[in-house]
């Protein structure tokens, strides 16, 4: 009977949906009772699949919710990213691409629910979980603790929020019925007072009027719940029988949710692109349906991280940076296309609850692009800001730096012969000595040091360093400073005296460009022309590592050792007629082309020369979850 009133109200859910949230909307109540999620007091089952604002083009996140409806689906889940709000203290930004408030109006609009997930911890393969850089320019502050460094610009991140948020919680008209307290907390450490702190601010911040609850795997529910939230649950396909047992040992009066099920999974550079079982994922929603039970689908549809904002895996000793795509084998692909899961899982749905969903939308198909070559280039050696100079290394967060490269120059004395140690470098180094590449060091392939050989009075060293991705799990994340981290030594003495560039790359359109050739790192640039925008997918196969962007958007990065060899170009994006297209190279590129596919590559080949790391012993967030003997305090012994 519970399933047939959740199916009823599902059906006549846009009774409940103002067109509009307003100050006029009819308030309703959403509660966990009687071992229930209850909507003004009926029993109600959250059907939801996550898909996040920022990895979807704003002229798009209409389009992705119809294709949610149009699946069965009741509500859309997200996450909050802190770190695109407030990029520097008490900076925020909710315009564009960040207007978090107008993504949930205009669900509500297209009849859906919301479930806010705002952290302030995110994970989700983002940078650094979500958390701004500029808390690691403190290297005492202790991230995701009661440490006040982290509490207060948390609190003041927590008002902000609800300054745009509260007022579109249930009871207050608008569509968000259930608010994450941080996010599997259980998998991090297990202290209760923290986890208090984080409700409270959230109160604070005026989330009174939908419902709080906590997420965790289910064997960590101890570890991250509170005894007076409603605690769901997090896990993968096969495990949802088990899962439930588990919750229901600890919480046997409910309300009983899957608040994460893994239809799918990233990729990391380097390793295979990721294929998932979709009857068995089919087979699990239609039992937990069939059970009554409220579920939310991660993901729904993934989408892309965006220009610098994908994540990273690490566990001290390992480091698998994710790539740019965040397409993750979901029932709607990176591009916002359904895929066959989409079609099995909407049967499914279907099925389980009785209904029938509304009729689909129409896609337009992707469009080819013919191939042009980039015939402009710039230096970065001729481009480089102002330094600051520094005995030691600084990171990027200590000179207020975000994302892209920083440069180290010094001048060495010689001769010297020996091996030069980058002291934790993060993450991924070109050296020069000279002017001359003498090597590369990669992070991922646990490389720190190569020898060197100054045979003169003097020479000149630079390194140039990329962050790759800040860690977005386990403890790591409170140590993800950028560049050289620590120190540098040349046969085992300290090498100082150094000029650091900082190079965020936030406009290479307004470098100077040329026809004549260019060496070493460098930018190209040419322009492409399209008759009617539409997406289409840029192969970036004739690149080796770097970043691309279109028409000032920043696409995302370009490394040549897979599986990702395509960039997701949405048509939004693009102009009718010229479209300027820049390309960052850490190698020489003089003449090498693009072009567009309607087609992504998604899973090409990996040069097995440089995955030491494959994806059989990889460490995910979402499996380390899974992980039943580890401690709290440590990470997963297999990651």
């Amino acid at each position: 009977m519970k399933r047939i009133a959740a199916a009823l109200l599902f059906l006549f859910s846009g009774m409940f949906l103002p067109a509009h949230a307003s100050a006029c909307a009819q308030a309703h109540t959403f509660k966990a009772e009687n071992g229930q999620f209850t909507l003004d007091g009926k029993p109600f089952q959250v059907i939801s699949g996550e898909m996040h604002y920022a990895r979807i083009p704003r002229a798009y996140w209409r389009d992705r919710m119809r294709w949610a409806k149009a699946m069965g689906l009741n509500t859309i889940t997200t996450y909050v990213f802190w770190n695109v709000h407030e990029p520097q203290p008490g900076v925020y930004d909710f315009t564009g691409n960040n207007d978090v408030a107008e993504f949930i109006r205009e669900a509500q609009q297209e009849g859906l629910y919301v479930i806010l997930r705002p952290g302030p911890y995110a994970c989700a393969e983002w940078e650094f979980g979500g958390f701004p850089s500029w808390l690691l320019k403190d290297h005492s502050t202790v991230v995701r603790s009661s440490d006040p460094k982290f509490i207060e610009p948390a609190k003041r991140w927590f008002t902000r929020l609800g300054k745009e948020l509260s007022q579109l919680q249930i009871g207050n008209g608008g569509p968000i019925i259930l608010v994450q307290v941080e996010n599997e907390y259980g998998s991090f450490d297990k202290d209760h007072a923290y986890m208090e702190q984080i409700h409270h601010m959230l109160v604070d911040a005026g989330f009174t009027n939908s419902q709080l609850y906590t997420a965790d795997g289910p064997e960590k529910v101890p570890a991250g719940s509170l005894p007076e939230l409603p605690a769901a649950i997090n896990f993968g396909p096969g495990e949802s029988q088990k899962g439930f047992e588990t919750l229901k040992k600890l919480r046997p009066n409910g309300p009983f949710m899957n608040s994460e099920y893994w239809d799918g999974w990233f990729d990391h550079w380097g390793a295979k692109h990721a294929e998932t079982n979709a009857k068995q994922q089919a087979a699990d929603i239609d039992w937990t349906l069939r059970q009554g039970y409220s579920i939310s689908l991660y993901m729904f549809h993934g989408g892309t991280s965006f220009g610098w904002m994908n994540g990273a895996n690490s566990d001290g000793k390992n480091y698998e940076p994710d790539v740019t795509s965040y397409d993750y084998d979901s029932p709607l692909d990176e591009s916002g296309r359904p895929t066959p899961k989409y079609f099995l899982l909407r049967n499914t749905i279907a099925k389980a609850t009785g209904t029938t969903p509304p009729p689909l939308p129409t896609v337009d198909s992707a469009i080819p692009v013919p191939s042009f070559t980039l015939t402009q280039s710039a230096s970065l050696w001729d481009n480089l800001p102002k330094h600051t100079h520094s005995e030691q290394p600084l990171s990027m967060e200590d000179l207020d730096q975000a994302y892209g490269y920083i440069l180290y120059q010094t001048t060495l004395s010689g001769p010297a012969n020996g091996d030069l140690v980058l002291d934790q470098l993060h993450d991924y180094a070109k050296i020069y000595l000279d002017g001359k590449l003498m090597g590369t060091l990669d992070r991922r392939l646990n490389q720190n040091s190569l020898p060197l050989n100054v045979t003169g009075q003097s020479a000149r060293l630079d390194i140039l360093i990329e962050n790759t991705a800040r860690v977005n799990f386990t403890k790591v994340i409170r140590g993800e400073r950028k560049g050289i981290t620590k120190e540098v030594t040349l046969a085992g003495k300290p090498v100082t005296g150094w000029d650091i560039y900082p190079l965020p790359m936030l406009s290479p359109q307004s470098l100077t460009y040329s026809g004549a050739a260019c060496t070493g790192p460098c930018f190209y640039r040419a322009t492409f022309n399209v008759d009617k925008p539409a997406d289409t997918f840029l192969d970036t196969s004739a690149f080796t590592k770097g970043q691309v962007w279109i028409n000032g958007h920043a696409l995302g990065r370009v490394w040549n050792i897979g599986p990702q060899k395509t960039l997701y170009l949405p048509g939004p994006w693009l102009k009718s007629g010229a479209n300027e297209v820049i390309v960052f190279d850490l190698e020489s590129a003089p003449g090498r082309s693009l072009q567009g596919l309607d087609q992504p590559i998604l899973n090409a080949a990996i040069r097995s020369n440089l995955s030491v790391w494959k994806s059989s012993t990889s460490c995910s967030p979402k499996r380390a979850i899974r992980q039943q003997k580890i401690s709290i305090n440590s990470p997963p012994s297999k990651c």
